[in-house]
């Protein structure tokens, strides 16, 4: 609030909806400079123990034994019908734990779904244990995140890859994990902080004139652009991964064991095709916003937005949706009914402005 920061209510939490500078300014600061957002209301957790693995892998259609030590993936907690429970990434880390983030609109259902599976693993005597995390969480984004981050860490940033994680000093804080990972397209990090410090951090990486704080209002157009899912707009839990166009998030392993749970509808939907698909749209004109509806050319009701903002980066309106499978080709012509009249808008490829995780030199 001393910064200047607009609250509002977000998944029972007081959140800066933005700063000082307007929505489009801080939203192109992330993708020209770099931004700090603070995600400490997200949901870290811990799972201990010689079954960790096999714990998180019975609520989850990742592939979590394949992952290396400190690397990461982003999943899906799925229900038996099929349904997505909560978006989440899980890392595989050295220290003898996954470290896992899940979404802060789903904490107490996602807590109490892994504490009534903790409690049958325990019972069959396996060897798992939970610790919800009382750490902040702040995502510094944005292509000069690095030449800001390497100032405060010993490691070479250049050796953290996208998806993968470091525990590490940060200017002199210790405790922290970073993992280079985050909700915008650009490069970025999720650093992990002890909550007392967590306001000195982000006063250091201030210092610096590249970084801005940033609030919702950016995140959501910045990962709009980068096509990616919000958990209660684009996937709940009456959409599929398959629906969701989210099969890349199923392990192979995991498909032909169909061993997590909904396999048994999941799995036969990836050969079977589903009867609507998520999808991005481009169009000009009015903004597109949830619960638009989609019309086929003819002016039939074959959708619905799901998500939608005008695009800084395009400068014309970007948005996701589910329409029926038919219309879902990239390039396909169609329309969205915007206040009663009918707009123009076309099928696109997501992301809508390329991404730029670090992969590597």
């Amino acid at each position: 609030q001393a910064q200047g920061g607009k609250m509002v209510e977000f998944a029972g939490w007081s959140m800066p909806v933005q700063y000082k500078d307007s929505h489009i300014n801080s939203h192109m600061h992330t993708r020209q400079h770099c931004s700090i957002f603070d995600v400490s209301h997200m949901l870290q957790t811990k799972v201990y123990g010689r079954d960790g693995v096999k714990f998180i892998e019975s609520l989850i259609v990742g592939d979590i034994v394949e992952l290396k030590d400190n690397q990461g993936t982003l999943s899906l907690f799925t229900n038996a019908k099929g349904g997505i429970m909560d978006d989440l990434i899980v890392t595989k880390t050295d220290q003898g734990y996954l470290y896992v983030v899940s979404n802060a609109g789903c904490a107490d259902k996602d807590s109490a779904h892994m504490q009534a599976r903790l409690q049958e693993f325990k019972a069959a005597g396996h060897d798992v244990d939970l610790e919800f995390m009382e750490e902040s969480l702040i995502a510094l984004q944005g292509p000069s995140m690095a030449q800001v981050l390497q100032k405060g860490v010993g490691d070479d940033l250049r050796k953290l890859t996208f998806m993968t994680s470091v525990l590490t000093p940060v200017f002199g804080i210790q405790g922290c994990r970073v993992t280079r990972c985050g909700y915008t397209g650009e490069d970025g990090v999720e650093i992990s902080v002890p909550s007392g410090d967590v306001v000195s951090l982000t006063e250091k990486l201030l210092a610096d004139t590249e970084v801005k704080l940033a609030g919702l209002g950016a995140r959501d157009s910045l990962r709009l652009e980068a096509g990616l899912c919000l958990y209660g707009n684009d996937i709940d839990e009456t959409t599929t991964p398959v629906e969701a166009s989210l099969v890349w998030t199923i392990g192979k392993r995991r498909r032909q064991a169909r061993d997590f749970p909904g396999a048994d509808i999941i799995v036969p939907q990836i050969k079977a095709k589903t009867q609507r698909k998520r999808v991005g749209l481009i169009s000009t004109g009015p903004p597109v916003r949830q619960h638009t509806p989609i019309l086929s050319s003819d002016g039939r009701v074959i959708g619905e937005v799901t998500s939608g903002c005008p695009s800084p980066c395009l400068k014309q309106n970007v948005a996701m949706g589910y329409v029926e499978a038919g219309f879902s080709k990239v390039g396909t012509s169609i329309q969205v009914e915007v206040r009663k009249k009918v707009v123009p808008a076309v099928v696109s490829k997501m992301p809508f402005v390329p991404t730029k995780y670090y992969m590597g030199q």
